[in-house]
């Protein structure tokens, strides 16, 4: 191939090659050979016009395999060799072909990149603008460099691309997770990206390199699914800007504990086994052949020959996916759905950690910021509602290398009250220490929105069936218990921002006032002299906020009018009322009022003023009183036994205390600084007073630094506001509404499980279990089987376990609880309600121990196979409606590990012995007749079986099977349902598509000019069409009268 290259090349000398790559660079012949090889040399291998960058050095290198240093980012002879060959080889089949939507061929511009990016461009705009007045300017004497440097374009330039990029969004904050995922987002569109057009299916896909980079699951549903990603757990972006996950590093089939970064070109050639893999306690693989990922293959390898790890099993999905528990059991597009719900959810008024967890909360709530961490260890000294006060009490007072430095001693946390949102939700800390408690650091001294005790909280646990009644839960309708809205157990607190703008119109300018025409005075009772409304008042639709008058126009004016103008002049100029209103089915309590003016001299803003200031001047007072105290402290704690030298009264030159005096402890306490000159207090000892002199100092340079500090913010108090063109005054009021949960609000679970309600049910009308307890929401069984998100019912078991036997269970992704598990745990918490239900005196093994007994050893038992049982009529066979998920207690039994089993039994049989006994009496039966399991396990201490049987004989007793289902009563009819029912706590949220915001009605209202038809959206107040179908629907109601 060379050969016929070079023979068919025309060139036969350097120089006339550089003649013909100028002849086909540049119009016309070159000159001169020099000039041949500048152009060339211009073109190629000028880091100004032909610059690889770090990133492309590393993928020449990377690629063509040079190891060429990072800093070469211009062309070498060896890349342009190495080119040639790779081509060559590519020619001859050999080498291979770049995957372009591989992550080792993209990479993340972070929006440091970016900016500096567009630094860069309004730079290259001012170097141009500096040159172009330079060459106007001929004379160099009489330019000064603020005529030719203009800063403007630099920050305009800025200016534009956070306030119209693409890529500059503004943030969602409905809560902590969705704060946090925003800002964990990656996104392929925007400038220099795709178009949600253009994008075809190979680039939206998933692919194996993102595995633990960016997560297969949570993407948006629309058109711009897979465009729109999100980073992983544990993924970072490096300095190249190539996103790297964590591997443990294996050594001779060894899993060492060293954590190494790989990109997806790293990883290219790397067998990495699954976190999953059972090891022993050395660190070696249990299994011979382990189930490993090699590029996008999955072979089974022997230990020896694998490189790396993954560190945790929820490596490969996002935090919103790893707060999904049994997310192995959902299909993917429910758990999509699940994720981005999530980010969804509105905080509560009082918040619930979910009773079934992942273990990703309490990380999620910190990293969010939602919630406040002690920054250093401490006691509490104070807690108020808007501050948490810690006293570290690491520095001895005195020190006498830090003058002062006992004012470090206490951290101050300012808590947020009432913040509103951009999505208006409310941004609310509440403190959870008390004053006296010790704090470590990182400890949570204070609870944010949508957080419980410092763990992510974005809904309740509620007591849900999975039942049809009376066809009001059709469809993914869902039916909820009255006692969810008297108990504000979805009650969320919305924080509204209404604004009103006085212009300066060409009829005069419009006024702030409470003198406004034709308006009763009972509708003002809520407005100050000002006219603005007070904070605190009730407010519903349709009251006045803020009034406003505008000068009416002479055409505006009718003949009478007209008449009066003419005879009073000026003063009867008639106004019009244009004042800022509360809109239709808004309400609530006033909040706060904020004003803003272009005049600093603004009546309006007298009252504002005189607060802030006096705001400012109190925080001043009394950080100088504490400055003051700790400098006191300190003295009193160098004057002991010292010998006074001068000492005189503040402002005088009398002795304040003689020459030559001691200073004992009483002495000292009774001293007051403030009456002592403390700039010429001396005493005998010269290091004292150097001393003394250092602590005056440091108090005196801190106590200016604070005043020079408020007088600052108190010249910004009265500068003026910047406003939007024409605007003259802003006035914003906050109205904060508490919604209770109603008819049409949107629900969701964790597993992509959504719905509306439907019906609010009475209390009494719920279907209720055995012992009375009426369910809270009734949701429907068909909304499962076909949408295959079976981690829901999973999550309602185990809710169930958690919700009676009084436990928090954290199940990680890809890692948590299995059949045998929770099943085991169903049939503990059985015995333990039927206990409760039924009143008995026995009481089952169910102690924090027991459960942890059983639920280790279910981890050595194999799994139920799916169409067989597990030989002891259990599991899948033909008693699985009967007895259950999971194995049965007879299998954990016969592990006979240790004595806590022979324990567990013996306190089982016991209980079991009793509470037949128990029943058997009350129904005047013997046991043997109503029990005859339980009765077998008399005397069977030796051979430990038939346990299950007698467990789930209770059970059915007591109306409550070993597979999750009770049998429910009917709340209306108080019968018995014809089927048991499955009943547990499930996680349910209330998202951010409430009925509230949503709900519009008009009669008559704006029409548009042109067509005359009303205008449509509840923002103009416009209609909605009443279209054929409607029309069809009254009349098949025999309503037609209503169309007149």
């Amino acid at each position: 191939m060379i050969k016929n290259t070079i023979k068919k090349d025309p060139t036969e000398s350097e120089e006339e090659a550089l003649y013909a790559i100028y002849s086909l660079l540049r119009p016309g012949d070159a000159p001169n050979v020099q000039t041949a090889r500048l152009a060339l040399e211009q073109v190629f291998f000028n880091p100004k016009s032909y610059d690889l960058g770090q990133v492309g050095r590393y993928k020449m290198n990377q690629r063509l395999g040079l190891e060429l240093p990072r800093t070469q980012t211009i062309l070498t002879n060896e890349d342009f060799v190495s080119i040639v060959r790779h081509l060559i080889e590519l020619n001859e089949g050999r080498g291979y072909t770049d995957d372009i939507d591989h992550l080792g061929n993209r990479r993340v511009r972070t929006v440091g990149e970016l900016v500096a990016n567009q630094f860069s461009v309004g730079l290259s705009r001012m170097a141009r603008l500096v040159k172009e007045r330079m060459s106007i300017n001929t004379d160099p004497s009489k330019i000064s460099i603020d005529e030719l440097v203009n800063a403007r374009t630099v920050s305009a330039v800025i200016q534009a691309f956070f306030g119209s990029s693409q890529l500059s969004q503004f943030m969602d904050q409905t809560n902590p997770l969705a704060e946090m995922t925003h800002k964990r987002r990656l996104s392929a569109l925007g400038p220099g990206g795709l178009t949600r057009e253009r994008a075809g299916f190979e680039v939206r896909d998933v692919h194996y390199s993102h595995y633990g980079r960016m997560c297969p699951i949570e993407t948006p549903e629309g058109p711009n699914i897979g465009l729109i990603t999100s980073l992983t757990t544990y993924s970072r972006i490096n300095d190249l800007g190539f996103v790297e996950t964590p591997y443990r590093r294996v050594e001779k089939g060894k899993v060492t504990k060293k954590i190494e970064w790989l990109s997806a070109n790293e990883e290219e050639e790397m067998r990495i086994a699954q976190a999953n893999a059972p090891l022993g306690v050395k660190g070696n693989f249990e299994n011979e052949f382990v189930l490993c990922r090699e590029r996008g293959d999955f072979p089974l390898l022997r230990a020896a020959d694998i490189d790396y790890m993954d560190v945790a099993p929820d490596q490969l999905v996002s935090v919103a996916a790893a707060l999904i528990p049994f997310l192995e059991h959902d299909d993917a597009n429910r758990a999509l759905m699940g994720s981005n719900m999530q980010r969804q959810a509105v905080p509560l008024l009082y918040t619930d950690a979910p009773l079934v967890g992942t273990g990703m909360e309490g990380k999620v709530a910190a990293d969010s910021g939602a919630v406040i961490t002690a920054r250093r260890a401490g006691e509490v000294v104070q807690v108020t509602a808007d501050e948490v006060v810690i006293d570290t009490g690491t520095i001895k007072p005195g020190s006498a290398d830090q003058p002062l430095a006992k004012l470090t001693q206490f951290d101050r946390y300012r808590l947020k009250k009432f913040w509103r949102t951009n999505q208006d939700t409310a941004i609310n800390q509440r403190p959870l220490v008390k004053v006296g408690e010790k704090i470590k650091p990182g400890a949570i001294i204070a609870d944010g929105p949508s957080t419980d005790s410092g763990e992510l909280a974005l809904g309740r646990n509620v007591l849900v069936a999975f039942m049809p009644w009376y066809g009001s839960n059709f469809e993914d309708a869902i039916v909820i218990s009255e006692k969810l809205v008297k108990d504000d157990v979805f009650t969320s607190i919305h924080i509204q921002e209404l604004e009103l703008h006085v212009r300066d119109t060409k009829r005069g300018m419009e006024e702030i006032t409470r003198e406004i025409p034709n308006v009763a005075e009972e509708n003002l009772a809520d407005l100050d002299e000002r006219g603005i409304i007070r904070e605190g008042a009730r407010v519903t639709a349709g009251d006045i906020l803020a009034g406003k008058i505008t000068p009416k126009g002479e055409t505006e004016l009718s003949p009478e009018e007209k008449l009066l103008t003419a005879i009073f002049g000026e003063k009867a100029k008639d106004v019009k009322d244009s004042s800022l209103k509360v809109p239709p089915g808004m309400g609530g309590t006033i909040i706060d009022v904020k004003i803003f003016s272009r005049r600093i001299d603004d009546p309006l803003l007298e009252k504002e003023h005189g607060v802030k200031i006096g705001d400012l001047r109190s925080v001043e007072r009394t950080e100088i009183k504490r400055i003051a105290d700790v400098r006191d402290e300190e003295l009193r704690e160098i004057l002991i036994r010292q010998t006074v030298s001068l000492m005189l009264k503040k402002g005088t030159v009398e002795p304040f205390m003689d020459e030559g005096s001691k200073f004992t402890k009483d002495i000292i306490e009774q001293i007051n600084f403030k009456q002592v000159d403390l700039q010429t207090f001396k005493v005998q000892n010269k290091s004292v007073s150097d001393r003394i002199r250092r602590v005056v100092d440091e108090a005196q340079r801190r106590i200016q630094r604070m005043k020079e500090s408020t007088e600052d913010h108190i010249d910004k108090v009265f500068q003026p506001d910047e406003l939007p063109p024409g605007v003259v005054q802003l006035v914003k009021v906050y109205v904060a509404e508490k919604r209770k949960i109603s008819v049409g609000d949107k629900m969701a679970g964790r597993h992509g499980n959504k719905g509306i309600i439907a019906r609010i049910a009475p209390e009494e009308d719920m279907p209720f279990l055995p012992d009375g307890t009426p369910v809270e929401i009734v949701l429907n069984p068909l909304g499962v089987p076909s949408r295959m998100n079976v981690g829901q019912i999973l999550e309602t078991h185990l809710g169930w376990a958690g919700r009676v036997l009084g436990f928090e269970a954290k199940t990680p992704v890809f890692h948590g609880a299995t059949e045998n598990e929770v099943g085991g745990l169903l049939k503990l918490a059985g015995l333990k309600w039927l206990c409760e239900a039924y009143d008995l005196k026995a009481l089952p093994p169910v102690g924090l121990k027991d459960i942890e007994t059983l639920v280790s050893a279910t981890g050595q038992l194999p799994p139920v196979v799916a169409g067989r049982g597990d030989g002891n009529g259990n599991g899948a066979g033909s008693h699985a409606e009967t007895y259950g998920i999971g194995q049965s207690l007879d299998a954990y039994l016969s592990l006979n590990t240790n004595k806590k089993h022979k324990k567990f039994f013996d306190q089982m049989t016991a209980f079991l012995l009793e509470a037949g006994g128990e029943l058997a009496t009350r129904k005047g039966e013997n046991l043997n007749s109503l029990f005859p399991a339980i009765q077998k396990l008399k005397g069977r201490s030796v051979i430990r079986s038939g346990l299950d049987e007698a467990v789930n004989e209770l059970m059915e007793y007591c109306e409550i099977l070993p597979n999750g289902k009770i049998w429910l009563r009917d709340g209306r009819s108080g019968r018995r349902f014809d089927h048991p029912v499955t009943v547990g706590a499930i996680y349910m949220l209330k998202l951010s598509h409430l009925v509230d915001d949503k709900i519009h009605a008009r009669s008559i209202g704006p029409y548009s000019l042109v067509t005359q038809q009303p205008l449509a959206g509840k923002a103009q107040f416009g209609g909605q069409r009443f279209g054929e179908m409607e029309v069809w629907a009254l009349e098949a109601y025999g309503a037609a009268n209503i169309l007149q």
